[in-house]
């Protein structure tokens, strides 16, 4: 079901008592009045306002409209899908699930008795803190993130990463960018987290895939040769997804694309599972698509299941980068990680260089690949399809 936004115009009626309940309803501007009837008389229970939800019990019981919701001015509301409640009650602890679908019933039944309810008791939790606010932003971006899947909201950037000995830009990494309307951008880390504790952690790898493709189609099509190679940011969630890595490999046979011009990063911290990951790894490495290791030293990766992975390059963070000038142990560090890659056959790919001392010293050490903003920021899609993208360091 797509997000659906709705506008009201003052006395137009949203919902009426009875209806079937497919939808909770968050307000974002405007008043809506909420009124039941028991058949003699009519109640009325209350008014809400922007950042308040109604009728978000039906969702969980699954019951019928209780009340009738009426815009009381010019009013804009954002569906909130049962999928969305659902998912996020069955994935928290058991206790609090147990809480909340009581609480669900017992508010229901204060429903049914009439005038004796106050408003949030008809529509909502008593009372408001600071939990519950949270809980409401987190639908909020989680509708909002769904409708810019949608309607292509998302936008993906690409990052340059320069091949040191050849001294020229040789692929991208794809990166995502969400900007709201009114709210500037999204951090990247933040909606990441949010997809990942639902289901739109797939839509989103699928889209930011379909967008890579068609930019590596076009670039084959208008002669560019060689084809840089584009890597895409996957988490282990999304690669042992059933059916995901025939998806993959789908898009790029369909596509007709080379072996090697699809990369994939795998962030190794989050894979909790290593036999699956690694047998998807092997299965598109058959195809041609390659793997980095990304975030390499940092998090909780785990050497001691390094061996079972398949990678042609580790992706060394770039808080090494930063701190490797500070002091003998930091360059030991980062040496350490280098000559690591370099014993297992694996390229090392350095984020976050921002100075010629930092790309003369990765030189030295034999780095294949740098990537930061002294090699270039992540750049729209016209100027990866222009050249302009890829002019690299001024002066490397």
């Amino acid at each position: 079901m797509a997000t659906i936004r709705r506008s009201l115009f003052a006395g137009e009626v949203l919902y009426r008592q009875g209806d079937p309940a497919d939808c909770a309803w968050l307000i974002e501007s405007g008043q809506v009045v909420l009124s039941s009837s028991d058949g003699q008389r009519r109640h009325e229970h209350g008014s809400f306002g922007p950042g308040e939800m109604l009728d978000e019990l039906s969702m969980l019981d699954h019951g019928a409209r209780t009340a009738t919701a009426t815009a009381a001015s010019d009013a804009v509301l954002l569906a909130i899908e049962d999928e969305a409640l659902r998912e996020r009650i069955e994935s928290c602890d058991p206790i609090v699930r147990a809480m909340v679908e009581g609480l669900a019933r017992r508010m229901r039944r204060i429903q049914s008795g009439g005038e004796g309810a106050s408003a949030h008791a008809v529509e909502g939790l008593p009372g408001e803190d600071h939990e519950q606010r949270t809980g409401i932003d987190k639908l909020r971006r989680d509708a909002q993130l769904r409708q810019a899947l949608d309607e292509g909201g998302i936008e993906v950037r690409y990052q340059p990463i320069y091949d040191i000995p050849a001294a020229r830009v040789a692929g991208y990494e794809a990166l995502v960018r969400w900007e709201l309307p009114g709210n500037g951008m999204v951090s990247p880390a933040e909606f990441i987290k949010l997809a990942e504790e639902t289901s739109l952690i797939v839509p989103v790898g699928e889209y930011v895939l379909d967008r890579v493709v068609a930019l590596l189609s076009q670039l084959r099509d208008l002669g560019h040769d060689p084809l840089p190679d584009i890597a895409v940011n996957l988490s282990a969630r999304q690669l042992v997804e059933p059916g995901m890595a025939r998806q993959i490999v789908d898009r790029v046979e369909r596509a007709g694309l080379p072996r090697g011009a699809l990369k994939l990063e795998v962030t190794e911290s989050r894979m909790l599972d290593y036999e699956p990951v690694a047998a998807v790894m092997r299965h598109c490495r058959e195809h041609g698509i390659r793997f980095a290791l990304d975030d390499f030293g940092t998090g909780y990766s785990n050497l001691t299941h390094l061996h079972k992975l398949d990678f042609e390059y580790v992706k060394m963070d770039q808080a090494f980068a930063r701190h490797m000038f500070d002091s003998p142990k930091a360059m030991a560090i980062v040496e350490a990680i280098v000559a690591m890659a370099h014993g297992i056959g694996a390229d090392v790919i350095c984020e976050g260089v921002e100075t010629q001392a930092q790309l003369q010293r990765l030189r030295e050490l034999e780095v294949r690949y740098a990537q930061g903003y002294l090699i270039g920021k992540a750049a729209p899609a016209s100027e990866v399809l222009s050249g302009e993208a890829a002019r690299g360091p001024a002066d490397a």
